[in-house]
């Protein structure tokens, strides 16, 4: 959780380095092009915004807008350098050990192959769906040489997430393929069954 939050802080800082934002114009931006690398709903941004405050890496004015008063939000000097300081950062890759479906199939030799199956099958449709969903805009055709420098950030990281997609679907279908192979009992001769777990 402390991961989680130290994140979002960054997130945050980003998006004002972009320019100032009210509450509000950050809630929509975790809903609509943040979504797909990090969520983020009002219970947590806007407490976060109040410590950003409070480490005085943020700024904020009162605003009308219409009949309405917002805070509108701004980055100071000190969180540009800190964002900067943690987007630069060189840090191995997080591992997510947090996967239902890795723990399922970690168990999988509980369940039946069949049910086994289920499962596999019901992750390749899900896959397949969103691949062809993030597929609809057509990045084939997106020259990223030609865009901002903040659209080819999302171009990249877009383009990161449809090709993990992408092996994700082909290794589902080679394990459907398996799988249905060890249940018709076309399996190699000579090669028992082992117990010993692999070590990862």
């Amino acid at each position: 959780m402390r991961n989680e939050v130290r994140t979002l802080k960054y997130a945050i800082l980003g998006l004002l380095c972009r320019g100032p934002m009210t509450g509000y114009d950050l809630s929509k931006e975790f809903g609509h092009g943040l979504l797909r690398y990090w969520n983020a709903t009002h219970s947590q941004i806007y407490p976060e915004l109040k410590k950003l405050v409070e480490e005085d890496l943020v700024v904020f004015d009162v605003v009308s807008q219409g009949k309405l008063e917002k805070k509108l939000y701004t980055l100071t000097d000190a969180g540009h350098d800190e964002f900067l300081c943690w987007l630069t950062r060189d840090e191995p890759p997080e591992v997510n050990t947090k996967d239902v479906f890795k723990l399922r199939l970690y168990f999988s030799d509980s369940m039946s192959d069949a049910n086994l199956l289920v499962q596999l099958e019901s992750q390749l449709k899900v896959r397949q769906e969103r691949y062809a969903k993030r597929l609809e805009k057509s990045y084939d055709e997106i020259d990223p040489t030609l865009l901002s420098r903040a659209d080819r950030g999302d171009y990249l990281a877009m383009e990161l997430t449809i090709y993990r997609e992408l092996a994700d679907i082909q290794w589902l279908e080679r394990s459907i393929t398996l799988l249905k192979r060890v249940m018709a009992g076309e399996f190699p001769r000579g090669r028992p069954a082992t117990n010993q777990r692999l070590q990862t």
